[in-house]
């Protein structure tokens, strides 16, 4: 595996201080926003395709540290409900995949988006509830007439231009959240989607990562590196589905953290030895999400981290004592 930064965390850097930062902390490899939610500081991936000497000095300065691209983010809702929300992340989704295909990286890692509950909703409808039947309903259309069409069409895209791998984050909110709707979709329309696994969204659902990695052995293309710490006492009272803003901590049942903050060295030695047993052997890439730390402190420590708990040598291990 190899240790990579999502580079959105310091996006009031400019590339060449980003990566002259990165590589002097020992990052091999970095995931760059060019559009949708990740932004574009670091890479506009339509600006890009318009204007081939930007992607050319990109491309340099890329070269000039030695760091390699292990994907492209393009997080969005393109199945957005309001039709002009749907077609700026749908084409900011196109531009990441031919962006992808001209520096011929093979990864480009979003979400599944999420629809309304019919064709004249305002905003999108997350289900996560079995009844009332309503919801059933609300489900079986969000998934049959606009979640599988799209993805088929867009895996069709993304093959056409060189992309094998859509890395679709379990993120609740949008219709793929958890092991079984990535299994769902990946089943419905191919092996191009496949799972950008975040630890930090699992954990407060209740889901066991190493159990859920073992489940998608073979479908994770992506990695994110953040953490979790749940507040037992608020959980208690109230549960984990809270509304309350990310910015009120104090409240809330649960926070994003760095890695380390959340669960201790033990559980992430345990998340990198599995994936290492179903044989993925891509990036590690940090995402910073922390409220409590700046984004330098934050990064370092999930750094000091994952230096000691990834497993960085794919060779087969000789097993002389066997």
């Amino acid at each position: 595996m190899k240790l990579g930064v999502l580079t959105v965390l310091l996006g009031d850097m400019s590339l060449d201080e980003t990566l002259q930062y990165l590589k002097s902390l020992g990052v091999q490899q970095v995931e760059i926003g060019c559009g949708g939610f990740p932004g574009t500081a670091h890479a506009d991936a339509r600006k890009f395709l318009e204007h081939t000497e930007l992607l050319d000095a990109f491309l340099d300065t890329i070269k000039k540290y030695g760091l390699d691209i292990a994907a492209f983010a393009c997080h969005g809702n393109p199945l957005h409900p309001n039709k002009d929300i749907a077609k700026e992340y749908h084409e900011q989704f196109e531009a990441a995949v031919l962006l992808a295909e001209k520096t011929g990286v093979k990864t480009v890692v979003g979400f599944s988006g999420c629809p309304g509950d019919c064709e004249t909703s305002q905003y999108p409808n997350w289900v996560v509830t079995a009844w009332p039947e309503d919801f059933q309903k609300i489900k079986e259309w969000q998934w049959n007439e606009k979640l599988i069409p799209y993805w088929k069409k867009m895996c069709g895209f993304a093959n056409e231009h060189g992309v094998t791998q859509i890395a679709l984050e379990l993120h609740p909110g949008f219709c793929v959240y958890n092991t079984a709707t990535l299994l769902k979709l990946r089943e419905a329309v191919g092996p191009t989607i496949g799972a950008n696994f975040d630890p930090s969204h699992l954990f407060w659902q209740g889901i066991d990562p190493v159990a859920a990695i073992r489940e998608l052995k073979g479908a994770i293309y992506h990695f994110h590196a953040k953490d979790t710490a749940i507040d037992p006492y608020i959980t208690a009272v109230n549960g984990v589905l809270d509304t309350t803003k990310f910015s009120e901590m104090a409240d809330r049942a649960w926070v994003f953290r760095t890695v380390g903050y959340g669960h201790g060295e033990e559980e992430w030695r345990r998340i990198f030895s599995e994936l290492r047993k179903i044989g993925y052997d891509g990036v590690v890439s940090i995402e910073h999400e922390d409220g409590l730390m700046t984004t330098k402190e934050g990064l370092e420590k999930a750094i000091e981290v994952l230096k000691r708990t990834i497993i960085y040598d794919s060779q087969q291990v000789e097993m002389y004592w066997a």
